[in-house]
């Protein structure tokens, strides 16, 4: 046992009792009120307190004194010791070699190490505990464990009980009435409910048939558009909401098990209401079912104007004039261009694609859709530095540059040749053609037609502005709506030498020269074709 006093507390080996009032020789040991602190002086003159059997301290008046041991504790809590007369060949004598090496242990006994305290200060003797609550119901949901306040109620009567300033009685626990129970019931069968109908839904998403109409759909007719990008579920819901099928989960599945059914392209589909889901996808399979309008590549807008009519059922020119009108509110570009000499302001702005045409729409809402498009696509070109890098004034110049190739070349092959002899045609410093460009795309352009038989005489009688052959330069404006690949080649043109070239063939086969020699070459294999 360690106390405050060190060593003070070891057990003789002599076999006597440590304290049966027998005095023992201890080397006088220093006293600590706190550890670390500096010693006070005089140490080994301090007065040590003992008590009597009354519990009433007494003093002894020098340190080499010896005490009649007393049976109580000193201030400190440690029991004082009356040293013998220190021995100077052993300051240790009569010790034990180790710590309770061959010792009685009188621990647990009346001369156990401490005493027993006086009397006044004794602890009274705890009190019998509580009766154990029988085996079945010590559950805290049946007894009441668990409650915060009774467990807070039994810790504070502990506390008193250690103390010794008396007991509170123990609370007796709670016990649940059976309406606790019937919450558990309650709530547990909820649970089940719960589980119950959400694991019915997960077999009807997941096994059980989606809902379906049957059949090929009512006489009633409806036109659905599907957006570009659209995917099965987008499209079923579209088609859910137009009252064409009952599910999009039957429309998506039909979809799956369909040959080709996610070929589905946007547009705009005439469909009939209350269609089974495979009919509807089956339909919207057959182009003949889609009332859209495809602008093709190098398309002029004149073609365009007329199949809207026709999709929109309405007669003709009435889009042509509606562009005419409203061209304005188009969104155009700011650097697209409409003098007097432009024969069509929306001409190369009605980008190449498939835009929903139904019955019922109107001519301008279609137009906006390709000028939009065209915008877009342009815009992301970034048009207006380009053209400045490659010779041109502004990038309306460079749009028509684009229909120029389109229009000329036949394959994708020949879109970047032809794009430098155009360039190279333009240059200022051009003795081969004199900056014409001498195209019959263009003077076809004016006329309405496409005949790549122009006899000289016609062709050199007109000065249209639009005759490449008796004007320089660029026509006023595009002469037709170039695509992708033909606005590419017009920004990124081969740097070869071309600048003539033939379609020897008549149709598809087009061949380039760098010299007025080999473009006679050329010349003579064309007529030699064509039988001129």
């Amino acid at each position: 046992m360690y106390g405050d006093g060190g060593w003070e507390g070891q057990q003789p080996h002599d076999g006597r009792q440590p304290y049966g009032g027998q005095p023992q020789h201890y080397p006088q040991q220093p006293q600590y009120d706190n550890w670390g602190q500096e010693q006070q002086p005089g140490y080994g003159h301090e007065q040590y307190p003992y008590y009597d059997e009354q519990g009433h301290p007494q003093y002894a008046g020098h340190p080499q004194h010896q005490y009649q041991q007393q049976g109580g504790w000193n201030a400190t809590g440690t029991h004082g010791q009356v040293p013998y007369p220190p021995d100077p060949a052993d300051p240790y004598g009569q010790q034990p070699v180790g710590y309770g090496g061959g010792q009685p242990d009188f621990y647990g006994s009346e001369d156990a190490y401490p005493p027993p305290e006086p009397p006044g200060r004794r602890r009274p003797d705890p009190e019998p505990e509580p009766e154990a609550v029988p085996e079945e119901e010590n559950h805290p949901f049946f007894t009441g464990g668990g409650d915060d306040d009774d467990d807070e109620e039994h810790e504070l009567a502990n506390r008193r009980d250690r103390r010794g300033k008396g007991k509170k009685p123990v609370k007796p626990k709670k016990r649940r009435t059976g309406c606790a129970c019937m919450v558990v019931v309650l709530v547990f069968g909820g649970g089940l409910g719960g589980v119950g109908y959400y694991g019915y839904k997960f077999y009807q998403n997941r096994f059980a048939p989606a809902p379906d109409y049957k059949g090929d759909g009512t006489g009633e007719s409806v036109t659905v558009e599907i957006p570009k990008g659209a995917g099965g579920w987008d499209i079923g819901n579209r088609l859910k909401e137009a009252g064409v099928v009952k599910s999009a989960e039957a429309f998506v599945h039909a979809q799956n098990d369909i040959k080709g059914g996610n070929g589905i392209q946007a547009g705009a589909y005439l469909l009939k209401k209350e269609m089974s889901a495979a009919s509807a996808v089956k339909m919207m399979l057959d182009p003949n079912s889609q009332n859209n309008v495809v602008v093709t590549p190098g398309e002029r807008n004149a073609g365009v104007y007329e199949a809207i009519d026709k999709k929109l059922e309405l007669s003709a020119g009435t889009t042509q004039k509606a562009a005419q009108a409203s061209f304005k509110s188009f969104g155009m570009p700011t650097w697209a261009q409409n003098n007097g000499e432009v024969k069509d302001p929306l001409e190369g702005f009605l980008f190449p694609g498939t835009y929903p045409a139904a019955k019922g729409m109107k001519p301008d809402a279609i137009l906006k859709q390709m000028v939009a498009q065209a915008k877009s696509k342009y815009d992301a070109y970034g048009l207006t530095a380009k053209a400045e890098s490659l010779g041109l004034n502004n990038a309306f110049q460079l749009v028509t540059v684009a229909s120029l190739v389109q229009a000329e070349g036949k394959t994708h092959d020949d879109f970047r040749k032809m794009a430098e002899v155009v360039y190279n045609r333009l240059k200022p410093g051009n003795t081969e053609t004199n900056q014409l460009l001498q195209f019959d795309s263009t003077y076809n352009y004016l006329k309405g037609t496409s005949n790549i038989h122009i006899s000289e005489k016609e062709i050199n009688s007109n000065h249209n502005p639009y005759n490449t052959y008796t004007h320089k330069g660029l026509p006023p404006g595009p002469i037709g709506n170039p695509g992708e690949d033909a606005m590419l080649a017009a920004l990124n043109p081969t740097h070869d030498g071309w600048i003539y070239f033939v379609a020897t063939d008549g149709q598809n086969n087009t061949e380039f020269a760098k010299t007025y020699a080999e473009f006679q070459q050329l010349k003579e294999k064309f007529n030699a074709t064509s039988g001129n």
